[in-house]
């Protein structure tokens, strides 16, 4: 047991350093030089270098620490730990980028979206560990116990939206927002399809009259389990069975391809989902 949770520690610590020096690139090298501000403390804290001698690193552990103190208390002992240490290796990484590797300042736009990308890279990763940087995410938290009828994710917008005025104020010039918010777009959805890409799933429902047929394939074939459902045609009142399994999105065509060669008649229909626990995705300890 103490073996796990020391590997679970090592595996903690090493998606922090990455993702901590990915967020740390995007920052010091595309949003930073380029005066943008997508939300969060990285941004509050580029405006604030901007009209201070207080670099961008330092303002980032300036501005975080009071929000950890705030939330401590809703973190738990090893959220606060990790959030402290990815706090610092981003100030860390801030520093040593902005020191060491020129920033990029020929095209705003390209810019913003690859500041997205690897801020959202960044971000990413130390989600999938459960892990976080900080900034506006402790922020919402906060504000969530004083507005629990608030979802998080509006309560976060509302932050980043704040920065990012702030941001406009600072350097005096509109496209600050509209830079910024292309950042944040594009970050987001990086976020997104990297914590979908772990367990991201196609359900397929098949409606067949020929359910022993089109089972034995996708058993045969797919090395997929199966549900099998009993069902009624609403036209014809006929008896059908309804069939039910998960597959991976990049062997869905092979799979649709066993179903029509079994039961070319089958009503077949597919939707996304998530997250799947069980036998051939994720196990639950």
């Amino acid at each position: 047991m103490k073996a796990i949770k020391v590997k679970d520690l090592a595996l903690d610590l090493l998606f922090a350093v990455i993702g901590a020096a990915l967020v740390g690139a995007g920052v010091s090298i595309f949003t930073v030089p380029n005066d943008i501000a997508p939300g969060g403390v990285s941004g509050a804290a580029t405006a604030l270098a901007y009209i201070t001698p207080i670099h961008v690193s330092a303002w980032n552990l300036i501005m975080n620490v009071p929000l950890l103190l705030g939330a401590w208390k809703l973190l738990g002992r090893h959220s606060l730990v990790f959030t402290l240490i990815s706090t610092a290796l981003l100030s860390l990484f801030i520093e040593l980028f902005e020191r060491f590797v020129p920033g990029y300042s020929n095209n705003v736009l390209l810019a913003s979206v690859f500041g997205g990308v690897l801020t959202g890279l960044g971000v990413g990763i130390l989600f999938l560990r459960g892990l976080s940087t900080g900034g506006t995410d402790l922020a919402a938290l906060m504000l969530h116990k004083a507005f629990p009828n608030v979802p998080n994710g509006v309560l976060l917008l509302i932050c980043d939206a704040a920065v990012v005025l702030f941001a406009v104020c600072v350097f005096r010039d509109i496209e600050v927002a509209l830079y910024s918010t292309i950042t944040i777009y594009v970050s987001s959805k990086v976020i997104d399809a990297l914590a979908q890409g772990v367990d991201y799933a196609k359900v397929i429902y098949i409606v067949t009259s020929e359910g022993e047929k089109v089972n034995a394939a996708l058993c045969q074939y797919t090395d997929r389990g199966t549900t099998l459902l009993p069902a009624v045609g609403g036209y014809t009142m006929n008896n059908k069975q309804v069939i039910i399994t998960v597959t991976r999105r990049n062997v869905l065509s092979q799979t649709l391809r066993v179903i029509k060669q079994a039961d070319p008649r089958a009503f077949t229909f597919v939707t996304d989902s998530t997250e799947v626990h069980g036998e051939g995705f994720k196990l639950d300890d």
